[in-house]
């Protein structure tokens, strides 16, 4: 496709009618050479680590460096250092709570994604909403654009599973359809989404660094994914492209 509407940027992942809306977006200019180098970079660093052999450690500390990133992007002013130790503020015990446990739900996000999604947000606010608020979208029309994600992580698309998992991310942190934490919610759904598609779990980690270091940049992608139209959707799938590698 050439470009898409607002409505149907806005709309991408709730309209019934589409059947692949995400394959449609690899027509934009950029993106498919952006998501065919970012997987040929993902592959080099998997080469260069040993054919994606990685111990519990390595596991340990990209969730760890994961749940970090992903806090200080939801507003906690913990450092990585307190984190390792077990401290931090509320915001940081909760994205650790949540790294440590969503891996076993990768197997649900491929059969039951709106499940795997409430489960998400009921690891990760429990205790700072009430408990009928766990899992739970904010109104009806939370409820359609959650519809809409599950329906793309259920449908036979051809895209890239980059495109997908950054694609989800973005729809959920920006529809906000959660009463708290949906920034920590999406930033863990793109994770799984990779994992479950079979692309390497410390990739979705590594954008998270990427996402901290350049914080200004990846919330104004952010923004023009819901506000600014085909442009803005184009910038964040690009975006999302180079910060799956960076640092490899």
């Amino acid at each position: 496709m050439s470009g898409c509407s607002s409505v149907t940027r806005s709309r991408l992942l709730a309209s019934s009618t589409v059947t692949d809306p995400v394959a449609r977006l690899v027509g934009l200019e950029g993106v498919p050479s952006a998501y065919a180098a970012a997987r040929d970079g993902i592959d080099v660093m998997l080469r260069d680590r040993g054919l994606r052999r990685t111990s519990p450690e390595m596991t340990a500390e990209s969730l760890l460096r994961g749940a970090h990133a992903s806090a200080v992007l939801e507003g906690s002013a913990s450092t990585l250092a307190e984190i390792r130790a077990g401290d931090g503020d509320a915001i940081a015990q909760d994205a650790l709570r949540l790294s440590t446990s969503m891996l076993a739900l990768a197997p649900l996000i491929r059969t039951a994604p709106l499940q795997a999604i409430a489960e998400l947000h009921a690891v990760v606010a429990s205790g700072s909403v009430p408990d009928d608020s766990l899992g739970r979208p904010r109104d009806a029309a939370s409820a359609d654009r959650l519809r809409g994600v599950s329906e793309l992580l259920l449908s036979d698309t051809s895209a890239p599973a980059l495109l997908v998992a950054a694609v989800v991310h973005a729809d959920v942190a920006t529809a906000a359809p959660f009463a708290s934490h949906n920034g920590i919610v999406a930033r863990a759904l793109e994770r799984l989404v990779l994992v479950a598609r079979g692309v390497d779990s410390e990739v979705a980690g590594r954008a998270r660094g990427r996402a901290l270091a350049l914080r200004a940049q990846y919330e104004s992608n952010l923004r023009g994914y819901a506000e600014g139209g085909p442009r803005g959707v184009h910038a964040w799938v690009i975006y999302a492209a180079e910060a799956f590698v960076v640092g490899r």
